[in-house]
């Protein structure tokens, strides 16, 4: 006695009548691209899916190299100037030894404080110079802003204006960057003369 096979099971009896014959499809047929009914060339398919994928790792090994130099100068960077905020704590107490350096010196040009003064001021300026620190040229040189500091401007008949008459206090750089300004006094050059009355 057969049974019919109840109506919800997922097992289905489908007609042979209703499949496809086997020999509508075949190994050789090409793909055809869903826009044009066109056959695509297998082979195009795969070089320009390989050259998208060079040009992909190319692009990625140059930022990655990229990546490398940056970050091998900042380390660079980082080492010359990891005594910056040292150096910059330094510089007054140099301010000060030299003006008791100078004091010494008005005192007895040759007394063995004076002296031995000028050898620890000379050894600090070396100690300096060997981490990469070096004077703000400033006295008889033009106004720059970007290293000067002008405290007022004074006129003067001898100095060309906009050129440093004075120092005040010492400016100082590390490598190429300005550790403090120089402070400086600008010349206004000749006083214009009053007219006569």
């Amino acid at each position: 006695m057969s049974q019919n096979p109840p109506e919800n099971d997922p097992l289905e009896v489908i007609d042979e009548a209703e499949l496809p014959d086997a020999g509508e499809f075949s190994a050789t047929d090409e793909p055809v691209s869903e826009q044009s009914s066109e056959p695509i060339d297998p082979i195009a398919a795969l070089r320009a899916k390989a050259s998208e994928w060079e040009d992909r790792a190319k692009r990625e090994r140059a930022e990655l190299e990229n990546y490398r130099k940056r970050a091998a100068r900042e380390k660079a960077d980082g080492l010359r100037y990891a005594n910056r905020n040292l150096l910059s704590d330094l510089i007054p107490i140099i301010d000060n030894f030299d003006m008791g350096l100078q004091a010494a010196t008005k005192e007895s040009e040759d007394s063995v404080i004076a002296q031995g003064m000028r050898m620890v001021f000379k050894q600090i300026q070396d100690f300096l110079e060997s981490y990469g620190v070096k004077e703000v040229e400033a006295a008889g040189k033009a106004f720059d802003p970007n290293q000067h500091e002008a405290v007022s401007a004074i006129p003067s008949p001898e100095v060309p204006e906009g050129d440093v008459i004075q120092v005040l206090r010492k400016g100082y750089r590390l490598h190429d960057q300005l550790l403090r300004a120089a402070t400086v006094i600008v010349s206004k050059g000749p006083e214009a003369a009053t007219p006569a009355e």
